[in-house]
């Protein structure tokens, strides 16, 4: 009986969960801390695809801010969405006209002014917020704030460092053929900023001139700063109108901008938005002189009117020869001089020579109905 109750219950053993099973397969060795299993799921970004993270030249392209924006590309992105409230200097076809204007009257007045060869030509003319364009120019340079008088505004004048160490170098009988001297990182003395001034005066009187078919203006010199903090005339988001201009003098030369806030140009706006005309801007004074003078000779038929009489359509349809209307206008009845349907003078009936005639007394003001 002891020997039965000590004997081992097979399906007992069996049933045990910890016992180790013959043909298990041998534990392999533990994962390393940190690592991930192979079979291990991959995370994902909550829509099903997995984490992707954008390089620069990625969100550049995103936000509109790419290496072709300085070079005249076209922006895109958010950067386009912010700039479309941006007003286009193309909606003022006029203000094209007025810069090739001005390209060609520098050239003659800067060919004086040097007694050198001297070429004006225009870049680009874009649209830029005041603040961008702060930022955007290269130090050193000179800028010139001046005012327009008949507008009671102001525009700024960039002048680069090339230009004014070339036009000082013209200016103080610099050989040619050597290219000018830029000596950086020093302020500008007082013999180059009285030249640069006077190389402002005649740029702003050929920009006076420029806009004489259009509007008479004055532009006057007001500051000359080299800080563009101290040469702020407008708001930052104020939008303006950016005229860059290119100098040559042989092997010298820089670079001119001109920059004009819409808010100068409101004054003018209306005259602006006008289509392109030519260069008189629609006028010709031989067209006109000859216009009036022949509407001078232009013979145009009068009649005056004795009186007015109203009659019914059966009347009228009624009336023969010989039917007499009478009239109720009596010998010092006022007499209506007619141009076609305007009243244009107020007379006397009489006779003259045999012939019956009217006597102007008096003329009658169209504009107002009066006399």
């Amino acid at each position: 009986m002891a020997d039965e109750q000590e004997q081992p219950d097979p399906g007992r053993e069996a049933a045990d969960p910890a016992a180790p099973s013959a043909d298990a397969a041998p534990d392999a060795a533990p994962a390393p801390d940190g690592a991930v299993p192979a079979d291990a799921p991959a995370e994902d970004d909550g829509a099903g695809g997995p984490t992707r993270v954008l390089n620069q030249n990625e969100i550049d392209s995103l936000l509109g801010f790419g290496e072709e924006e300085g070079q005249g590309g076209d922006r895109s992105g958010i950067r386009a969405i912010v700039d479309s409230a941006l007003v286009s200097y193309e909606r003022l076809p006029m203000l094209e006209v007025v810069f090739d204007r001005l390209v060609r009257m520098m050239s003659t007045s800067l060919r004086n002014f040097t007694s050198d060869n001297v070429e004006v030509s225009i870049d680009n003319i874009t649209s830029i917020r005041f603040g961008d364009y702060l930022n955007s120019i290269p130090l050193p340079a000179m800028l010139t704030v001046f005012r327009a008088e008949q507008w009671d505004n102001y525009g700024l004048l960039t002048i680069d460092s090339a230009l004014i160490y070339s036009i000082v170098d013209v200016l103080l009988g610099g050989r040619r053929g050597t290219a000018a001297m830029r000596i950086e990182g020093r302020p500008y003395t007082t013999i180059e900023r009285n030249l640069v001034e006077r190389l402002v005066s005649v740029v702003l009187s050929d920009l006076s001139g420029a806009f004489d078919p259009l509007t008479p203006v004055t532009f006057r010199f007001d500051r000359l700063e080299t800080n563009p903090r101290f040469a702020t005339i407008g708001r930052p988001a104020n939008a303006a109108v950016l005229a860059r201009l290119r100098v040559d003098m042989e092997d010298r030369g820089g670079r001119l901008e001109v920059l004009l806030p819409y808010a100068t140009l409101e004054p003018v706006r209306e005259i602006l938005l006008q289509g392109f005309l030519g260069e008189k801007f629609g006028r010709d004074a031989i067209w006109e002189a000859h216009l009036a003078g022949q509407l001078w000779d232009t013979r145009v038929p009068i009649h005056a009117v004795l009186d007015t009489v109203e009659m019914s359509l059966r009347d009228v349809l009624n009336l023969e020869v010989g039917t007499r209307i009478p009239l109720n206008a009596g010998l010092d009845a006022d007499i209506r001089v007619m141009c076609g349907d305007l009243p244009m003078f107020i007379g006397k009936m009489g006779r003259k020579a045999g012939n019956i005639a009217v006597q102007i007394s008096e003329r009658i003001d169209r504009d107002r109905g009066t006399t």
